[in-house]
């Protein structure tokens, strides 16, 4: 999976934003955390759910499965919204 070219993103200070394009489906902007943007940025490249655990996991030390679920909730949200090639 990897982000929708139709995707913009942008981090300012601590908050991430994802913009669309003129030629996405979606019209609005989705704000997050530092979580959001470490995700975002491992969709730059084709990746999979997992990979994306394994890179968070190496920066924060979260309790088994608080990760995972983070991960899983930002992905279905994306897809909710068109953001993800699959």
């Amino acid at each position: 999976m990897k982000l929708n070219r139709n995707f913009l993103l942008h981090t300012i200070n601590e908050e991430t934003l994802l913009v669309p394009t003129g030629k996405a489906e979606f019209s609005g902007i989705v704000r997050g955390n530092k979580t959001l943007g470490l995700v975002l940025e491992q969709l730059k490249t084709d990746t999979t759910e997992e990979k994306i655990v394994s890179a968070i996991r190496a920066q924060y030390d979260a309790p088994e499965g608080v990760v995972e679920n983070d991960v899983r909730t930002v992905l279905d949200r994306l897809r909710g919204i068109g953001a993800l090639d699959e």
